[in-house]
């Protein structure tokens, strides 16, 4: 009883730390998705963008049309590949198994 119980606690420690983990990503993780033109492209407009932003004094439209290219970018981004969703119940389902199995 008392092994279950701290394997179900490790589990439990662990998966808090996981969210963090999957939320990391770097350009070159990005570049690796998308076609390695287009990406470094799209990398380099950000960047550009950003450099603007911080240097001049922009008016709400310039900033307004820049938001909305920056927030076009990072969706073509995030929709570049296959992504698989696992809900948490079904992660720590997964996990419980595998200690009992192994």
């Amino acid at each position: 009883m008392k092994k279950i119980f701290v394997c179900l606690m490790a589990t439990g420690l662990s998966l808090t730390f996981m969210p963090n983990q999957a939320k990391a990503t770097t350009n070159s993780s990005m570049v690796s998705t998308l076609g390695s033109d287009e990406a470094k492209r799209l990398v380099s407009r950000l960047e550009e963008i950003h450099s603007t932003v911080k240097s001049k004094k922009l008016d709400p439209g310039e900033k307004r049309l820049l938001r909305h290219e920056v927030l076009s970018i990072s969706d073509r981004f995030k929709h570049s590949g296959p992504v698989i969703y696992i809900s948490g119940g079904a992660l720590i389902l997964i996990i419980i198994l595998l200690i009992i199995l192994l």
